[in-house]
């Protein structure tokens, strides 16, 4: 499929015409993943925004879901799953809380520590979010044929495995 000049190619021209002796193959691939970030962040924060999520929500409620019943975690392994700072993890759950959506338990392990469960509202809420989250996010790839999205996604994981 033929693709027109983007913003990226634009800014690439920019830079060969003023700086010719940079390799600027890397700057182009770099500059549209920066670009698809912020494009399909929208995106993805508009979907939980319609049910009064955000994406650090939902990363919460989401870890809870994914551990399966009875949907509890403690907080050391909701730190683990997300890869946030104790204190933001907090302030996460503390505003879960508040909406109704997670609960604090006593930890039957531990007199001294919690347990973070999902309440039946806070499991509806996010299988309602994770359906349309994944709707969504076909939505977003639908321009790529199948072949095309197993192509990028292998050569994705090459390159994020440099980094993990």
């Amino acid at each position: 499929m033929e693709v027109g000049m983007d913003h990226v190619d634009r800014i690439l021209a920019q830079w060969q015409r003023e700086r010719p002796d940079l390799d600027i193959s890397a700057m182009g691939l770099l500059g549209r993943f920066t670009r698809l970030r912020n494009h399909i962040g929208r995106e993805i924060e508009k979907t939980f925004a319609e049910r009064g999520l955000t994406s650090a929500s939902f990363d919460v409620l989401a870890a809870l879901r994914r551990s399966g019943p009875p949907f509890q975690l403690s907080p050391g392994d909701l730190l683990a799953t997300t890869m946030v700072s104790s204190g933001t993890m907090t302030n996460r759950i503390d505003q879960l809380e508040k909406q109704g959506l997670v609960q604090r338990l006593d930890n039957p392990d531990d007199r001294r520590g919690v347990i973070i469960a999902l309440t039946p509202e806070g499991l509806e809420r996010v299988d309602e979010a994770a359906t349309a989250h994944v709707t969504n996010q076909h939505r977003v790839v639908a321009s790529l044929a199948p072949d095309e999205r197993e192509a990028l996604d292998a050569l994705l994981r090459k390159l994020l495995a440099t980094f993990e």
